[in-house]
C-alpha cells in the first residue's frame, strides 16, 4: 500500500511540530513506518491522503460511538456554527446539554464543563483537594488520567508505548504528592489508608482502566474500594473519561452500581468535538468558583459548538436499547475472533465491555499492568502493519483498545472479522 501523499505530509510536519505530531502516539513510534495522515470520516471508514479506505476501529480514541460524520451531529454543528464559533459567554446549549446528562444520571447533580479530559481530571484533583484540605492523592498502576503533573507517575497508555513510567519536566515535589499502588489490591489500600489517610484528599481510578490495555476489575473490588474511602473520609474519584457514556449512559457508575464522590467525562458527550466535564453532588461541586473557593476557569469552557454536538450526540445515545444492541454486537463479533484464534490454537483474547475491547497476546486474564508482557507488542506491530494493508486501522499502540461505533454494521464487522483473522495468520506464522 502507497502512502506518499501521508509520507510526504509526515516529513514537512517534521519542520513544525515535535516528532511530527500533535500528539506522541500518533507518530506510529511503536508499530513503525509512516502514520496516516486522514482526511475524511464517514460512518465506520475513514480516508487517508492517499485515498485509502479503512474500516477504522479507534474511533477517534472512543468519542465517536455514533460513527464520523453522524448527520444530526453534522447538523447541529452547522446551525451553531452559523451563529459564530466563541462567546466566553453563558449560553443555552449550555443549559441544553447539562439538563439531558443530570436528568439521565443518578450518580451526579451538578458538572462544569472544561475543554478536555486531562482539564476534566486537573479540576476534579483540585476540587477533592479543596474540598478535603488534604493534598495526596492516590492512583493506581495502569490507569492513565491524561497529562497532568502529578498523575505522570508510573501512567500508562503513550508513555508505556516508549517505554518510561514518568516524564521530564515534573518536579520531584510533585510526584511525592501522588501515592501508586497495584490495582486489584484492597489490602494495600486499607493499609496506606491506616497510616496516612489524614493526608490523603482522594483516590482516582479509572473504574474500567482502557488505557493500559483492558485491565478490567471486579464489581467486588471498586465496591470495596467505594467502601474504603467512605471509612477513611477519602474522596472517590472515577476516571470515565473512556467508559463514560461508552459502556452505558451512566458509565461503569452506573454499570456497576457505585456511586463515586466525583466523576470526569471526556469527548464523547461533545460528539466528539474538544469538550470535557467534572461533576459530582451539589454539595460538592458548591466549592467551585464563584460559589466556593476552588478556582477553575476557560474561555472555551461551554463552547456552543461543542454544547450544540453533543447535545445531538447525546440524544441519540437515549434511544431505547442503544447500549443493548452496542454490547451485543460487540460480543458476537469478538466471540467470532476468539472461536478462529481457538480453532487455530493461537495464544490470543479480546477482553471485552460494552462497545469496547483489546487484543491481548495471551491466554491469561490480564488485570494489571505488570502482567503485559512487553515482547507481545512485537506480535501486535505485526499485526497492525498486516490490518493497514487489509484496509483495517486499530489504534497505532498493543496497549490502546479498539471501539464499535453504532455505524459498524454486522455485514461489516463480519468484513473486519476475516481481515483480521488473515492477519493474525501471519502475525503466527
Amino acid at each position: 500500500m502507497e502512502r506518499k501523499i501521508s509520507e510526504q505530509l509526515f516529513a514537512e510536519a517534521k519542520q513544525y511540530f515535535p516528532g511530527g505530531v500533535s500528539s506522541p502516539v500518533r507518530a506510529f513510534k511503536s508499530v513503525g513506518g509512516c502514520p496516516l495522515f486522514i482526511k475524511k470520516g464517514d460512518g465506520a471508514y475513514i480516508w487517508d491522503e492517499d485515498d485509502h479506505r479503512f474500516i477504522d476501529f479507534c474511533c477517534s480514541w472512543g468519542p465517536l460511538i455514533l460513527g464520523h460524520n453522524n448527520a444530526e451531529v453534522r447538523e447541529a454543528i452547522i446551525e451553531a456554527v452559523s451563529n459564530g464559533t466563541s462567546f466566553g459567554t453563558p449560553t443555552r446549549y449550555e443549559n441544553k446539554l447539562a439538563k439531558l446528562l443530570l436528568d439521565n444520571n443518578r450518580f451526579i447533580e451538578k458538572m462544569r464543563f472544561v475543554s478536555s479530559g486531562t482539564e476534566a481530571v486537573m479540576s476534579a484533583i483540585r476540587l477533592a483537594r479543596g474540598v478535603t484540605g488534604k493534598s495526596k492523592i492516590l492512583k493506581f498502576e495502569g490507569c492513565y488520567h491524561g497529562h497532568v503533573d502529578s498523575l505522570l507517575v508510573k501512567a500508562g497508555s503513550g508513555l508505556v508505548t516508549f517505554g518510561v513510567s514518568t516524564s521530564a519536566g515534573i518536579p520531584e515535589a510533585f510526584a511525592k504528592e501522588t501515592i501508586v499502588l497495584p490495582l486489584n489490591d484492597t489490602g494495600a489500600v486499607e493499609k496506606l489508608f491506616i497510616e496516612a489517610s489524614p493526608d490523603i484528599a482522594c483516590v482516582i481510578i479509572e473504574p474500567i482502566p482502557a488505557n493500559n490495555g483492558l485491565l478490567l476489575q471486579t464489581k467486588a473490588y471498586l465496591k470495596e474500594l467505594r467502601d474504603l474511602c467512605t471509612k477513611y473520609n477519602i474522596l472517590l474519584i472515577f476516571d470515565e473519561v473512556i467508559s463514560g457514556f461508552r459502556v452505558g449512559f451512566e458509565g461503569a457508575a452506573g454499570l456497576y452500581g457505585i456511586q463515586p464522590d466525583i466523576v470526569t467525562y471526556g469527548k464523547i458527550i461533545g460528539g466528539g468535538m474538544p469538550v470535557g466535564a467534572y461533576a459530582a453532588s451539589a454539595a460538592i461541586m458548591g466549592s467551585v468558583s464563584p460559589e466556593g473557593p476552588v478556582y477553575q476557569a476557560g474561555t472555551l469552557s461551554g463552547n456552543p459548538v461543542a454544547m450544540a454536538a453533543g447535545f445531538a450526540s447525546a440524544s441519540q445515545l437515549l434511544a431505547p436499547g442503544f447500549y443493548e444492541e452496542m454490547e451485543a454486537k460487540t460480543k458476537r463479533f469478538v466471540k467470532r475472533l476468539e472461536d478462529y484464534c481457538s480453532m487455530k490454537g493461537y495464544e490470543v483474547s479480546f477482553p471485552t465491555v460494552g462497545s469496547i475491547f483489546w487484543i491481548a497476546f495471551t491466554k491469561e486474564t490480564i488485570s494489571s499492568a505488570e502482567q503485559i508482557d512487553p515482547k507481545s507488542m512485537d506480535k501486535f506491530k505485526i499485526l497492525h502493519s498486516e490490518l493497514l494493508d487489509r484496509n483495517v486501522y486499530l489504534g497505532p499502540s498493543g496497549y490502546e483498545v479498539g471501539f464499535i461505533s453504532a455505524a459498524h454494521s454486522e455485514g461489516l464487522l463480519e468484513e473486519a472479522t476475516a481481515k483480521i483473522c488473515a492477519a493474525m495468520d501471519v502475525v503466527f506464522a
